[in-house]
């Protein structure tokens, strides 16, 4: 799709897989055809938003996307590779075979040699889970796809003019397994594990490094930004335009009271020290309360603002 489905749901790429389907369903009622009818705008917006969480909605179609945005900004900024032999192959086994090392048979280098000259690339990936696991650490089942060197034979038709009825002659395999990932405790959101050996494998080299990001689920109403945690805090026109108090709920629980500076504006924000998960600090984005539901009353106070011009 040529759309970033990260950039038309409002999402950051560190968001939660949790955290996209709640702004996705939010969305998607927001810009419905039935509670839009006749609107042409609002109906091409709902197919975007629903093509792009077809895209990264679930675990495997966003692994895949972004697998595929890597090779495309790859190929991007190296156009000599578009015409590589391994094209056709799978993203996993491009990068596993194109990127993992030299391949250079030089009669000069010795087998040891040109086997620590080749290396499997690195598989980049996500894990959620919530800040009380964070916090205190746990472990976590972690479906792992991943090239292992074929077994029938031995990664020895990779490079070669050898054929292999198992992996056609790639020295390499597609494999799923289920992997133990320890979370140590103190973790943040971002934060990176790096397992050893557990990447891609080269059919002639070592194999390369699992690394999973650390994401934890902000929760309703609150987004990660840059690392950042957003709080979405709903205040009243009136409070907005003519200042106030107002409370809200933390991540940790607590509940605490802000002023409101006359002249707020929608999307302002402010930051609260160490209101967030861990200790870290809160940024509070202020929006317009929702108001449906008017009362008459409601209704004439709203009617006299509009004859002054508000």
């Amino acid at each position: 799709m040529s759309e970033d489905p990260y950039k038309v749901l409002g999402v950051g790429r560190d968001a939660t897989d949790a955290e996209i389907k709640r702004v996705y369903r939010k969305l998607a009622r927001q810009y419905h055809p039935d509670r839009n009818p006749g609107d042409k705008a609002a109906e091409e917006r709902f197919k975007s938003i629903q093509s792009s969480y077809d895209a990264i909605g679930t675990k495997d179609a966003r692994r895949k996307y972004d697998e595929s945005k890597r090779m495309e900004d790859f190929f991007n900024s190296n156009p000599n590779q578009r015409n590589t032999r391994f094209s056709g192959f799978d993203i996993p086994d491009i990068f596993s075979q194109m990127f993992g090392g030299p391949q250079n048979n030089s009669q000069r280098v010795n087998r040891r040699q040109q086997r620590d000259a080749y290396r499997g690339s690195d598989i980049t990936s996500g894990i959620d889970m919530d800040y009380s696991d964070a916090d205190t650490g746990c472990k976590i089942e972690f479906d792992h796809r991943r090239l292992r060197t074929c077994a029938k034979c031995e990664g020895s038709s990779f490079g070669s003019t050898r054929s292999c009825m198992l992996c056609d002659g790639r020295g390499v395999i597609s494999r799923t397994s289920t992997i133990i990932v320890k979370i140590p405790p103190k973790s943040k959101h971002g934060q990176k594990i790096r397992m050893r050996g557990l990447g891609h494998d080269h059919p002639k080299g070592e194999s390369g490094d699992l690394i999973l990001t650390i994401r934890v689920d902000a929760k309703e109403g609150r987004r990660w930004e840059d690392g950042r945690l957003i709080q979405s805090v709903k205040i009243p026109y009136s409070t907005l335009m003519l200042g106030g108090k107002c409370n809200i709920r933390t991540p940790s629980g607590d509940s605490v009271r802000i002023d409101v500076k006359a002249g707020t504006q929608i999307g302002d924000r402010r930051r609260i020290p160490k209101m967030s998960y861990g200790g870290a600090d809160l940024d509070i984005e202020f929006a317009l309360e929702d108001s449906t539901n008017l009362t008459e009353s409601q209704k004439d106070v709203l009617e006299r603002l509009r004859k002054e011009g508000l």
